[in-house]
């Protein structure tokens, strides 16, 4: 099985979110979708910004527990939030101030989510092998999130925060 992340995840998202407009629903879905069709990980999920606390919190996910408050500018999360950048991380151990929700994890990569230019979380996505993300992986996952946000329901998720 490649390990390369197909394309066609993008079609896939933007076909099972068609006519739902619910932040949270969707971002479950989208969680269980990435950890069912992609290989080698063992955490997909997401992260809400709270602007009023400038923490992220755990939201919807897939894989076992996780860290459930992570600092806006800590760890491999709060840093991608704190860049509003896509952070691929080829091994976690090396990242200054990485935070191990999952000793396991290996290789992460991070995408943040943007409303008008506002971080309100961001896409989380671990490995237990090294350097498991590819530069291609990278930009599949980016327009996945492209394709995410159009079917967000932006105002209750601002609510949510």
């Amino acid at each position: 099985m490649s390990k390369t992340i197909a394309p066609i995840i993008i079609d896939q998202i933007d076909a099972l979110l068609t006519d739902e407009p619910h932040p949270i629903a969707n971002l479950a879905n989208a969680a269980a979708l990435l950890y069912s069709e992609i290989s080698d990980l063992n955490w997909a999920g997401f992260y809400l910004y709270d602007d009023n606390a400038d923490e992220l919190i755990l939201g919807p996910f897939q894989g076992k527990v996780a860290c459930m408050h992570i600092q806006n500018g800590r760890g491999v999360c709060g840093t991608a939030l704190k860049q509003q950048s896509t952070l691929r991380v080829a091994n976690v151990h090396e990242f200054p101030g990485h935070i191990a929700c999952d000793s396991a994890s290996n290789s992460e990569i991070v995408i943040p989510l943007m409303v008008e230019k506002q971080p309100i979380g961001v896409l989380d996505i671990d490995s237990p092998s090294l350097n498991r993300f590819s530069a291609t992986d990278e930009q599949v996952l980016n327009d996945f999130v492209a394709t995410l946000m159009k079917h967000i329901d932006k105002s209750v998720l601002r609510a949510l925060n």
